[in-house]
């Protein structure tokens, strides 16, 4: 909701709760097996977001990769995933 200068964000109840759900539980089951996934959900953690909350911020990335994904007519390829490969190429840079 906006008014003026004033902008208010709030969380959207009018949605497919069953959707929602399943976006929910892979997101939350990704963070297990995708290092990129689990940067994201402990990052929102340190924020100070509490579990459900960086799983729903979890999930609002996958959507932009499924999103992309579905639009470019395109499968999932993590080796094209570039916030994913940063991640990993991050981690095999020797700390000096």
């Amino acid at each position: 909701r906006q008014s003026g200068q004033v902008r208010v964000v709030t969380f959207r109840w009018a949605v497919d709760k069953q959707l929602r759900g399943a976006v929910c539980d892979f997101a939350a089951d990704s963070r297990h097996t995708n290092p990129w996934a689990a940067h994201l959900y402990n990052h929102a953690r340190a924020r100070g977001h509490r579990h459900p909350h960086a799983v729903r911020i979890l999930a609002r990335a996958w959507l932009a990769v499924i999103w992309k994904c579905w639009t470019t007519n395109t499968p999932y390829d993590p080796n094209r995933h570039r916030a994913l490969q940063t991640l990993l190429h991050q981690d095999q840079q020797p700390e000096g």
